[in-house]
């Protein structure tokens, strides 16, 4: 690890993250629970660029994963890495902001195995869609 201490790389790797988990783009704000600071690639030390930040499911579901097939080929794809990908180009929101489509291999293959799109996230999607507070700019 750097010279920064614990505290002060979780403080960063939130402010980072605009408090937003890396993955699905929740915001600690409406979730009212705490984030996870995450290891992209498991075992590897916990540089800044090994550390996302992640809404307690997307790290649940993502466990130890760094990768997983795509729906759609079957070919076994690297999951999505915050550190070196750009959220955009992987995923968009459909349904008024309450689904997250993979776009590529990669965003796919994300979307189903942190469970992006289960029942009950989509359900409370709705209502922060309703009161202005998703999805994020």
């Amino acid at each position: 690890m750097s010279n920064l201490s614990w505290a002060a790389t979780v403080r960063r790797v939130h402010e980072r993250a605009a408090y937003l988990c890396e993955y699905c783009q929740t915001g600690q704000r409406v979730t009212g629970q705490a984030m996870h600071v995450e290891h992209i690639n498991p075992g590897d030390d916990n540089d800044l660029d090994n550390l996302c930040l992640s809404c307690p499911s997307c790290n649940l579901s993502k466990a130890q994963a760094t990768s997983a097939p795509d729906p759609e080929t079957g070919d076994i794809v690297s999951l999505f890495n915050p550190r070196r990908q750009v959220w955009s180009e992987h995923f968009v929101w459909v349904q008024d902001g309450t689904l997250i489509q993979g776009l590529t291999p990669v965003g796919r293959a994300t979307v189903v195995r942190l469970r992006m799109n289960r029942i009950r996230i989509v359900e409370v999607r709705k209502i922060w869609v309703r009161t202005g507070e998703h999805p994020p700019n």
